[in-house]
């Protein structure tokens, strides 16, 4: 009698196997009826899948996720950064020497104010001022429109010459109107000045003060503006400065100084109003700020507020 093993009547074509390693075609044709023979394959097929995704190396997933959230993370920070998450610029004191016929003289109702180099007076004088190069740029953002560019403000833009005088104010410059000028913003948002750097006087942190305006007709109404604030000049690009020609009295000024004691940048450090520098003091410096605008917001800066100091040339040179 033969002592091969068999299974339901059928031999099992590998001897030395188990019953459930005989093979499929042994399967189907002997351990099942049709109906399990398809509830068998697609529980296969289902284990399959199962044991390939287990055999695949365990990182895959894991990746494609941590990639996936990557890029979404990365596309969705880039736009959050660049409007959801950018602040309102702190409304600031326009400071005794505003120049918008808040306090005394007003450079915005005269021909010629608005334009892109303002390092020479016009009109009457054409004296230069003198210093270190600087392009200042500042990216209008309209908070109230979702953060997009804020094309067609008006910005005028003031600050001290090397010096540390006010134009129109100071004595030995009251009679210049340099460093003071208007730009509207293109559709980008975006207007460009170039100046030089300003100084440090006493008590002030080295800063270039600002106005936004609805339109360029706006301008001559100093109580139109949408927002009055402040640009803070980093340590390192003012220390680079001062240690020129022209600039001496700045040193001294600085050393007593920092950004979280000024008594308009000291609340938070200057956080969202200190400026992106580049350069060098031979080819000039590239000041540049994104500034957010609400005009959901009721504006609280202008006016001559705090922030005084001792300018050099005599008296207070503003905020």
């Amino acid at each position: 009698m033969s002592d091969r093993r068999t299974y339901e009547g059928r031999e099992l074509p590998r001897q030395d196997e188990e019953l459930v390693d005989q093979g499929l075609q042994f399967d189907i044709g002997t351990l099942l009826g049709r109906r399990r023979v398809l509830t068998f394959l697609g529980a296969s097929g289902v284990l399959g899948l199962t044991a390939c995704a287990a055999g695949t190396d365990s990182s895959s997933p894991s990746t494609t996720s941590a990639t996936t959230s990557s890029s979404t993370t990365s596309g969705g920070s880039a736009s959050s950064t660049s409007s959801g998450d950018l602040a309102e610029i702190p409304d600031e004191t326009a400071g005794p020497y505003p120049g918008d016929g808040s306090n005394g003289p007003d450079v915005l109702a005269e021909s010629g104010v608005v334009r892109q180099d303002i390092r020479s007076s016009f009109g009457s004088s054409t004296t230069t001022a003198e210093g270190v190069p600087m392009t200042l740029t500042l990216s209008l953002k309209d908070l109230a429109g979702g953060g997009t560019p804020f094309a067609g403000v008006a910005v005028y833009v003031w600050h001290c010459d090397r010096e540390g005088r006010y134009s129109m104010y100071t004595e030995g410059a009251e009679d210049e109107n340099y460093l003071r000028g208007v730009q509207v913003a293109d559709d980008s948002g975006r207007v460009s000045f170039t100046s030089i750097f300003p100084a440090c006087y006493s008590g002030r942190w080295p800063h270039i003060h600002f106005e936004v305006y609805p339109d360029e007709a706006s301008i001559t109404d100093a109580g139109t503006a949408i927002a009055t604030s402040q640009v803070a000049l980093p340590k390192d690009a003012c220390d680079a400065v001062y240690a020129t020609s022209g600039y001496e009295d700045s040193v001294g000024n600085l050393g007593r100084l920092s950004l979280t004691s000024d008594n308009v940048f000291g609340d938070d450090g200057g956080t969202s109003q200190l400026a992106d520098v580049t350069g060098d003091v031979t080819k000039g410096y590239e000041v540049i700020l994104t500034v957010g605008v609400d005009t959901a917001t009721e504006p609280t800066g202008g006016g001559m507020g705090g922030g005084m100091g001792d300018a050099p040339g005599g008296g207070p040179a503003g905020g």
